[in-house]
């Protein structure tokens, strides 16, 4: 049986670097407050109107493509990972696909938010396993800066999240050990409302009222006490089921790539399971939490380094909204 092997990698970065000194300038707020809490120096923002999830991605779709070695042709299906479409409907992956001239192409769109990307290789896993596709684009993309409370009142929320976009070109191989070697992929929803957007809906008998806009419901919630306890559970919970499933030991991986949520969840990430600090990647200091983007860029960013190389066992981990959480288990 077939399975995916990761062929490419490419990223993208809006050009506009917004550092915690400019937020100051919004809300009460300082640089070493934002700093001693997430881990967050800077993050990238979209300019509006030009860059969109779907463009961004785009651009680290045809970095991935060049480093795979292939054409935008040879690509048989997408899965776009988002929570910030450019419209309510359709999703991203449809556009992305036009910007790439895939017409024709089947582009299926995942709203996992933060768990969108793990969600993302596994479903192209399983394409790929099943035989349906032999070459998979999975994408993340993300604008988040247009829908922050860039007031006092928001800043909980504001300081964390940046935008970009990342990618990754899945292809068959009959290698039994590359590729993707696992996943596991869990939600509870009872938990819902304490990450989430609440509006504009379909629950109310308006999607859109002036009233909304007035109380704030328009703006992303987080409870990031709730969610920090949660997700230094999770992430290890999903680390920890992977080598299970593979006989692998914890000793045996060589890079973590975690969700870049928090510098502090990251931190207690590594400490719970007593590896390297060395071992976790971590760039959230850099870009902020940009979502089903954050992965892709990460695990970008850390093949330019070195830090992965042909061989190595790369695990990727998210939590977030829904709640989800997941893995996955990779040889390079």
């Amino acid at each position: 049986m077939p399975r995916a092997s990761i062929a490419g990698l490419g990223k993208y970065l809006p050009k506009r670097i917004v550092t915690n000194h400019d937020l100051e300038k919004w809300m009460d707020t300082n640089d070493a407050w934002i700093r001693e809490r997430t881990g967050i120096e800077t993050r990238h923002w979209a300019e509006p109107g030009k860059e969109t999830a779907a463009s961004m991605g785009a651009e680290a779709a045809r970095q991935a493509l060049k480093q795979a070695g292939l054409q935008t042709s040879d690509v048989d299906f997408i899965v776009f990972a988002t929570l910030s479409p450019e419209y309510t409907f359709p999703g991203s992956g449809c556009l992305l696909g036009d910007m790439l001239g895939l017409n024709g192409v089947g582009a299926l769109d995942i709203r996992t938010q933060c768990t969108g990307f793990v969600y993302g290789l596994s479903v192209a896993d399983q394409f790929i396993r099943s035989g349906m596709y032999k070459t998979v684009l999975v994408v993340g993309g993300e604008v988040q800066s247009t829908a922050l409370n860039l007031t006092t009142e928001g800043r909980d929320v504001a300081v964390i999240f940046g935008d970009g976009a990342g990618a990754a070109v899945l292809t068959a191989t009959d290698d039994e050990n590359k590729g993707i070697l696992t996943s596991n992929l869990h939600a509870d929803g009872k938990y819902a409302r304490e990450l989430f957007c609440e509006a504009p809906g379909s629950f109310g008998e308006k999607r859109v009222t002036h009233e909304m806009i007035d109380n704030g419901s328009i703006y992303p919630y987080m409870n990031g006490r709730y969610v920090f306890k949660h997700a230094v559970t999770r992430f290890p919970e999903s680390i920890l089921e992977t080598l299970r499933a593979t006989g692998y030991s914890k000793d045996d991986i060589d890079l973590i790539i975690p969700h870049q949520a928090n510098k502090r969840i990251t931190e207690a990430v590594q400490q719970r399971l007593d590896v390297a600090p060395e071992k976790v990647f971590s760039n959230i200091h850099k870009y902020g939490n940009t979502t089903a983007a954050s992965i892709p860029i990460a695990m970008t960013e850390a093949m330019e380094e070195g830090r992965i190389r042909p061989g190595d066992l790369v695990c990727t981990v998210a939590f977030g909204s829904g709640f989800t959480w997941g893995a996955n288990l990779i040889r390079f």
